[in-house]
């Protein structure tokens, strides 16, 4: 059999790609972690039903990643990503989760996770010519 790579893309291919690790994984994981994921969206609306933010991320076996947190700039150093981080560590902690895993770039928020209680546990230097770090809080 010759194989090939081929870079289309499709759901079809990326689900079987996702469900394949997912299938691999759960053959690792003990058996009170399986079955352990959900989706984590919160939003900054207004009453009009106006975006000006959010959260997204996923609860995967005993944590929670976070994947994307925005704030609208005006809306910024007025407690709404704090607000936002709250919430999903409630969530987080509601769910037995052990930690929350995040990372941001050098230009972005670091100094803000930091001063939520998120330490850093790694970093890669000249992303982009910026420093790509990961953080990490245990509840």
């Amino acid at each position: 059999m010759e194989l090939r790579i081929s870079s289309e893309s499709n759901r079809t291919d990326k689900a079987y790609v996702r469900d394949q690790m997912y299938a691999y994984n759960m053959k690792h994981f003990p058996d009170n972690l399986k079955g352990r994921y959900q989706e984590v969206n919160l939003f900054l609306k207004n009453a009009d039903g106006q975006m000006y933010g959010g959260l997204l991320g996923e609860i995967c076996w005993n944590w929670l990643e976070i994947h994307y947190l925005f704030v609208d700039e005006g809306l910024r150093k007025l407690g709404y990503g704090k607000k936002l981080l709250i919430e999903a560590e409630k969530i987080a902690f509601e769910k037995n989760c052990n930690f929350i895993k995040l990372d941001t770039l050098s230009f972005q928020a670091l100094d803000f996770y930091q001063k939520q209680g998120y330490e850093v546990f790694g970093a890669i230097e000249n992303a982009g010519s910026y420093t790509h770090y990961y953080l990490k809080k245990n509840l």
